[in-house]
């Protein structure tokens, strides 16, 4: 297949952002961002007495001297990244936005398989591996960032495997960044259990949060973060805040007034989410039913607003196509479903390795009225615009699928 873009094969500003809610903001938050200021550098008083608010009703008490606001996850990873030094361990594959910051700052980046079961930690076993390798390469490890509800796989790490690569880990002397920008969109959070790092090794994490997870539109960058209780956690926010401040990384006025709104959780914000979040599950739960019927490689869909497919079993179609890795696949698919489709190597994966993200949001349709009704509908799946992309991305895989079974009945035994 032919590249319309090949400039667009993998440089930091082709990387997709963060799947988005695909929905009107709620009247209150838009009310909320107001204020013509200057925000804090860090964050004001209201912001990070939100920020403590919201972490301690998740059982992460935290003391106002442990929270830093900042616009947007990147510019908090960077700033921690900064602030440590060293070398960077992430899970394969990972969130897209987590290895440009540690690669801007010269640093290296470390890629660790995960799991069969989930994707966000890397298995501990070859987390030990790696580290001593890198020592013994020369290298210095310090920071793992693993995050346990994933992007870009939408699963939920087991608590059992949590603990025990965050043992390893800290055995290694490595400090953790936990992101949790997605623990609050659980697609059944009576089926999955979500304990995070901090909750069990309090001492050596940080955890951050991008809000455009659970709260706030994604052209309202906000994001918050939680150091240790201790002098390791002093040191380091002492540290990123001054990597903040030179960058003059300030979240403005009327963003933070509305993050501080929504991390407070009022019932206008606790009952928007619980409904986007059962609406993007649905969607997700209907995408994956479409992909595995079709032959692709798909973990049940468990948080977020977005799966990762393994398109590898078909393989033979695709190629037939002119499509052979990763980045071909992302601009065949973008195409044919109208709808960004980023490629496996904008997370980490192999660029020969057929895996792409979906998001749910385009699904929700194209004007606040057809997201609205999405948002609102008893059946949300038997919308016609809802059905009509459902429709597209199953016959899409559909023909893939009839493809490949054509080309096998016809090869010589």
């Amino acid at each position: 297949m032919r590249r319309t873009e090949p400039e667009g094969h993998g440089p930091v500003r082709y990387g997709p952002p963060l799947p988005g809610h695909g929905l009107p903001p709620p009247p209150g938050l838009v009310a909320a961002a107001t204020g013509t200021h200057t925000e804090p550098t860090g964050g004001g008083a209201a912001l990070l007495d939100a920020a403590r608010g919201y972490w301690t009703r998740r059982g992460l008490p935290t003391d106002h001297d442990r929270t830093v606001a900042a616009p947007g996850a990147p510019a908090l990873l960077l700033a921690l990244t900064a602030a440590l030094g060293g070398d960077v361990l992430v899970p394969r594959p990972c969130a897209a936005w987590w290895t440009p910051q540690a690669r801007l700052l010269g640093a290296s980046v470390f890629p660790v398989g995960t799991p069969a079961e989930c994707g966000g930690v890397p298995d501990p076993y070859a987390l030990l591996e790696t580290v001593r390798r890198v020592r013994a390469e020369g290298g210095d490890p310090r920071l793992l960032v693993l995050s346990v509800a994933d992007d870009p796989a939408a699963t939920v790490a087991p608590p059992e495997l949590v603990h025990e690569t965050i043992e390893a880990a800290v055995g290694e002397g490595l400090h953790i960044v936990s992101d949790e920008t997605w623990r609050d969109t659980l697609h059944e959070p009576q089926d999955s259990v979500l304990i995070g790092p901090a909750e069990m090794l309090p001492d050596r994490v940080t955890v951050l949060a991008d809000l455009g997870g659970p709260f706030l539109p994604a052209g309202w960058p906000a994001a918050i973060a939680r150091f240790p209780g201790n002098d390791t956690g002093t040191l380091l926010r002492d540290r990123v805040l001054d990597v903040l401040t030179a960058l003059d990384a300030r979240i403005a006025a009327p963003v933070a007034s509305a993050a501080a709104y929504a991390l407070g959780e009022p019932d206008e914000i606790t009952r928007r989410l619980a409904v986007s979040v059962r609406l993007h599950a649905s969607v997700a739960a209907a995408a994956h039913r479409a992909l595995t019927a079709a032959g692709a490689l798909v973990r049940p869909p468990r948080a977020g607003r977005h799966l990762y497919a393994d398109l590898g079993p078909l393989r033979s179609a695709l190629g037939a196509l002119g499509v052979g890795d990763a980045q071909e696949l992302e601009d065949f698919l973008s195409v044919r479903l109208d709808m960004p489709a980023p490629g496996g190597h904008r997370f980490g994966d192999d660029l020969g390795a057929l895996r792409v993200r979906l998001s749910t949001g385009p699904f929700l349709g194209t004007t606040d009225d057809e997201r609205m009704a999405s948002l609102v509908s008893p059946e949300p799946l038997e919308l016609p615009h809802v059905k009509s992309r459902l429709s597209l991305l199953g016959s899409t895989f559909g023909d893939l699928r009839d493809d490949d079974d054509a080309r096998r009945r016809e090869s010589p035994r």
